[in-house]
């Protein structure tokens, strides 16, 4: 029995010494296989055969693909060993090495079929090689030949280029050196009814009165001293400012957050006037709770102080609060300034609305509720910064012709139709408008509707306004006779014609907090309201429910040209009437 096994090892078949000798050579390790030398022989024809076969397939998929994909393949190629010859043949080690397998098992069977079949496919390929550049990237889209690059380059070139221009300079044209005339910036002056004295009255425990550091009260208007020729007057909240005739500024009162624009380190200088320095002539001013400001001849607007809010401090700019007069909107020319107790306001000679400051009660008409408190997450810079109010429907911007402030709000009036827009506090009704809600975008005071308006002063909530003809009006809170109504139960909500003052052509009116004045034609000054300060100078600190004339020993041979309320202090205008009787030969009063 094992004389016959060992001949049938001996001579086996062609066919099944070829299947049996690869069979163990996957199986038996190359030291321990007991293959005939004819199985070895048939077996390394086969792979030559195979590896001939393999050779052509790598060099066709080698012509598909680029460098750096050949580079990465030939590196996971090395790593694995050759498939089916390199494990039936125990003498070509190295062979295994170098030579990239392909991917199927091949038999010698197959080896043959692909011979004939897939080696004239490698002869004629029928793809044109894609470009190294398109190969090497993942995230391009596949290169055009080269007949095409070549085409594209030369076109983009020809697009490229653009057509010769001619570069030779035109000289300059002679017209430049011929100056355009300047445009004349007419500024017309609040009123034209001559300079004067200044007048105080009320309290000036911080100096607001000018009277010095001794006089800290006055109930009847005394004569401010050091300062003369005065044109325009205006009571702050505890500060006083005064414009003359030469355009100078002089300030005196409470400086803690720079209101007077000027150096007060000397013991008792705010208590006297001073003057402010400015870069050119002022034609107007005005006056807040603690800041200041100047329009100049040219157009240029100055101001200095502080903003205030609920939180405190606001700042007056970015840099904080301003002890000296600094210029905001430069290039801009304004016409008209007014301030509130914390905002301020200008108009453009070309009829726009700028503001800015506090903006927590609507005053500023250009910020939206939910940025009122310190701007928002837009910051402080927002409501300091002064920028235009929208008046108007879309494109077309409504002109303005003037503009007057309250504490808390803001009336501007339309050149064309007279109306006059109004934003900010209005819980007494104050604006005219029949709900009390603040109004933090412009809107048109139905209540101030049918009459042309000459002048309009807002305290803290209430109204007095003044028509063409010379009548006043009130309307708001009752409380304290400020109205001039009398004793009247109810609060106003539109303008209401003051009885007292009927028979009066006023050219003036004037709201502090809690008080109101007003100048007539004829040089009296009536005042009414809260009388615990001594504003209304009528000698006592009783509350007065109907205007009243204001009488003093300063006043017996002067009229009364201008008035102004602040917190706690009221200031006159007056000019001699032996003065007045030489002005009048020489410019009609108005």
């Amino acid at each position: 029995m094992a004389k016959r096994k060992a001949v049938e090892a001996k001579a086996p078949s062609s066919t099944e010494a070829k299947t049996r000798g690869v069979k163990k050579a996957k199986s038996v390790s190359p030291k321990k296989a007991t293959v005939s030398k004819a199985a070895l022989k048939t077996s390394a024809k086969s792979a030559k055969a195979s590896k001939e076969v393999n050779k052509k397939i790598v060099s066709k998929a080698a012509e598909k693909k680029s460098k750096a994909v050949k580079e990465d393949d030939e590196e996971s190629s090395s790593s694995r060993p050759k498939r089916g010859a390199s494990k039936t043949v125990t003498k070509e080690p190295a062979a295994a090495k170098t030579v990239k397998a392909p991917k199927p098992k091949m038999s010698p069977v197959k080896a043959k079929k692909a011979k004939a079949t897939k080696i004239p496919k490698v002869a004629s390929p029928t793809k044109a090689p894609k470009s190294k550049k398109a190969v090497g990237s993942k995230f391009q889209k596949a290169a055009p030949s080269q007949s095409e690059e070549s085409a594209s380059s030369i076109s983009g070139e020809e697009e490229a280029v653009p057509p010769a221009k001619s570069r030779k300079r035109t000289k300059p044209v002679k017209e430049v050196a011929v100056k355009k005339p300047k445009v004349e910036i007419v500024i017309p002056p609040r009123h034209q009814r001559g300079a004067g004295v200044v007048l105080a009255t009320g309290q000036g425990d911080v100096g607001q009165l000018g009277l010095g550091p001794d006089v800290l009260e006055k109930t009847r208007p005394a004569l401010v001293p050091k300062v003369n020729d005065v044109i325009e007057v205006l009571a702050g909240g505890m500060h006083t400012v005064c414009l003359t005739s030469t355009g100078q500024i002089y300030t005196f009162g409470c400086n803690d957050e720079g209101a007077l624009g000027r150096d007060t380190s000397e013991e008792g200088s705010e208590f006297e006037p001073g003057l402010v320095e400015l870069p050119g002539k002022a034609v107007h001013i005005s006056a807040g709770d603690s800041h200041t400001a100047a329009l100049l001849e040219d157009g240029r607007v100055y101001i200095w102080g502080n903003f205030r809010d609920s939180h405190g401090t606001l700042g007056l700019n970015s840099g904080g609060s301003q002890k000296l007069p600094v210029p905001i909107l430069e290039d801009i020319a304004m016409k008209r300034i007014a301030s509130g107790a914390d905002h301020f306001v200008c108009l453009s000679v070309d009829g726009h609305v700028y503001t800015c400051g506090c903006a927590e009660q609507g005053q500023l008409g250009r910020v939206a509720e939910v940025f009122s408190d310190r701007g928002g997450r837009k910051g402080k810079e927002y409501l300091l910064l002064p920028q235009m109010v929208a008046l108007g429907r879309g494109k077309k911007k409504l002109i303005m012709d003037d503009i007057w402030t309250g504490s808390y709000c803001t009336f501007v009036r339309a050149k064309e139709t007279g109306w006059i827009y109004v934003f900010g506090l209005n819980n007494y009704n104050q604006l005219g408008l029949s709900t009390q809600e603040p109004r933090f975008q412009p809107e048109v005071s139905d209540g101030f509707r049918g009459r042309r308006w000459q002048s309009i002063s807002c305290g803290q909530h209430h109204t007095i306004a003044l028509d063409d003809d010379g009548k006043v009006y009130s309307l708001g809170r009752k409380e304290y006779g400020r109205l001039g109504m009398g004793a009247i139960e109810n609060d106003l909500s539109v303008p209401t014609l003051i009885p007292t003052l009927s028979s009066e052509k006023c050219i003036e009116v004037a709201a502090g907090e809690a008080v109101s004045l007003a100048v007539t034609e004829s040089g009296s000054a009536f005042s009414w309201g809260m009388g615990t300060n001594g504003q209304l100078g009528n000698g006592s600190e009783d509350d007065l429910l109907e205007p009243s004339v204001v009488r003093g020993k300063q006043l017996e041979n002067r009229r009364v040209i201008s008035a102004s309320a602040g917190g706690q202090h009221t200031i006159l205008l007056a000019m001699d009437k032996v003065a007045e009787a030489l002005e009048t030969t020489t410019s009609p009063t108005n």
